[in-house]
């Protein structure tokens, strides 16, 4: 099993915004038991959209982007196209839903 690791420090929300192409924002943390559970599904869902970026952000009190994205629970994941929200998924529980919602962002060449 991989090591589930969110990193510390964060994009300004005006860095997202410019952010171009599909990208997943995943906050969460790695004590967190959600997170650890839905980590098996989110790796899965992620390794066939190999051209998405994966942000994985330690999120908590006074975290100001998971803040911007009003999350309330983890593992929350933000879809995103050119720096805009498409989808989001609070806590997933299978890849479908996952795998769903990455299509909605990709870019199709």
């Amino acid at each position: 099993m991989t090591m589930l690791v969110y990193q510390d420090e964060e994009p300004s929300v005006t860095e997202v915004e410019s952010f171009t192409g599909p990208v997943v924002i995943e906050f969460g943390n790695s004590w967190c038991g959600f997170c650890q559970a839905a980590h098996h599904f989110i790796s899965a869902a992620m390794s066939e959209h190999p051209q998405v970026k994966h942000i994985r952000i330690a999120d908590g009190r006074g975290k100001p982007l998971g803040r911007a994205f009003k999350v309330k629970l983890w593992p929350t994941l933000i879809f995103l196209r050119d720096g805009q929200e498409v989808a989001r998924i609070v806590r997933p529980d299978n890849t479908d839903e996952i795998s769903n919602a990455l299509a909605q962002i990709e870019i199709i060449s």
